[in-house]
């Protein structure tokens, strides 16, 4: 059997994050490997909508943004299971576009760059030995320098190696479920929606080819206490919102069945796990009303990318370079993650989200200074 085939740096997971990553580190000419489960491109659980701060980002790892030309948004609508609604102005603003499309795209400038991109690859084991790693793949072995795991929200090696979040017990950040669809509808194109119900909220924005993303989480139990059935728990508890009861009657579905992620978690995550440098949603998960995941995903790729660099030319070390790496990404993205936990834990309870609604329509600073908290600046 031929020998495990060598790289500088192997990257588990091509979501948002490995995938800018990948491009970062391919074009000063390192060596780099990165591992899909699935083909491009692909539908990803998702609430589609990046923050105006990473439009520069993109653009500089070859992303054509204005010939894609996404939706603008710089509206946000917030609405209470009572029917009050809140409206308030962006204030950075963001745009729409599908994982489908955007993935897909990346994966492109990926291969185009150098990097090697292993579709239909799952990664079963990933050892550190010292001095390099060995990925244990579907395929054959792979060895590298550094590898870094992009693996998202929960995957089988969060689950293999015991990470703190797969084995904490169930609180009120934890077991969530995420419910996915792509709709054509009569909604405002520059405007993003977080329409809120008992235990969870669902959003609403515009994406490419006039159509919609509608995504929303709510918690195991809902689904639980509805016989694990979505579409009677969207009748009989999302609908309950008559803003959501108008999307669900008046909307043409694409999809026959709604992409859905069970055992979501936003308890705090190491952001190195056995000298593996994580990132995106595998270092840390931002809940999905702060609307910021995506670009906290690819800044992060940004950062790794600064230590790893300088790592592989031999101009720091291992220690050192996870070091730098968890303190900058403590420093742009811990505040924004307590924000988030903390305002995860008061929505869902139905007079407080009323009571928050009706509170942000009489003071708008409100809801501008939780949008300050939890985005970031352009990088």
């Amino acid at each position: 059997m031929a020998g495990p085939i060598d790289f500088d740096v192997a990257i588990v997971g091509g979501g948002l994050a490995g995938l800018s990553l990948s491009i970062q580190l391919a074009k000063p000419g390192h060596r780099v490997v990165l591992f899909e489960k699935e083909q491009y491109p692909f539908h990803k659980v998702c609430g589609e909508y990046i923050s105006m701060e990473s439009w520069n980002f993109l653009v500089s790892l070859g992303l054509n943004l204005e010939k894609i030309n996404p939706p603008i948004i710089s509206m946000l609508q917030v609405s209470a299971v009572n029917g009050k609604i809140s409206g308030h102005k962006l204030p950075l603003g963001g745009f729409g576009i599908s994982r489908y499309k955007l993935d897909h795209c990346l994966a492109q400038l990926a291969r185009e760059a150098g990097v090697t991109i292993l579709e239909n690859t799952k990664v079963n084991q990933v050892s550190f030995n010292g001095s390099s790693f060995l990925l244990e793949t579907s395929r054959q072995p792979y060895t590298a320098k550094l590898a870094c795991g992009s693996f998202g929200k929960r995957s089988n090696i969060d689950i293999r190696w015991q990470r703190q979040f797969i084995i904490a017990a169930k609180n009120k950040l934890n077991n969530y479920v995420g419910i996915k669809y792509h709709i054509k509808t009569n909604f405002p194109p520059d405007t993003i929606a977080l329409h809120n119900f008992d235990d969870g909220y669902c959003g609403i924005v515009k994406i490419e080819d006039d159509k919609y993303c509608l995504c929303y989480l709510t918690t195991a139990a809902n689904l639980q206490r509805c016989n694990g059935s979505v579409k009677e728990m969207e009748q009989a508890i999302l609908c309950q919102n008559p803003y959501l009861q108008t999307i669900f009657s008046n909307s043409e579905f694409l999809y026959e069945e709604p992409l859905a992620i069970s055992q979501i978690s936003f308890d705090k995550k190491e952001q190195v796990e056995n000298h593996v440098l994580m990132i995106g949603d595998a270092a840390g998960m931002i809940t999905p009303l702060c609307g910021n995941g995506m670009s906290m995903a690819l800044h992060a790729s940004k950062l790794a990318a600064s230590r790893i660099d300088p790592f592989l030319k031999h101009r720091i070390s291992r220690a050192e370079m996870e070091r730098q790496y968890r303190l900058q990404w403590k420093k742009y993205f811990s505040h924004r993650l307590k924000t988030g936990r903390r305002v995860q834990r008061l929505f869902g309870r139905r007079w407080i989200t009323n009571y928050f609604v009706a509170l942000a329509g009489r003071f708008p600073k409100l809801i501008e200074s939780l949008i300050r908290k939890t985005h970031g600046e352009p990088f």
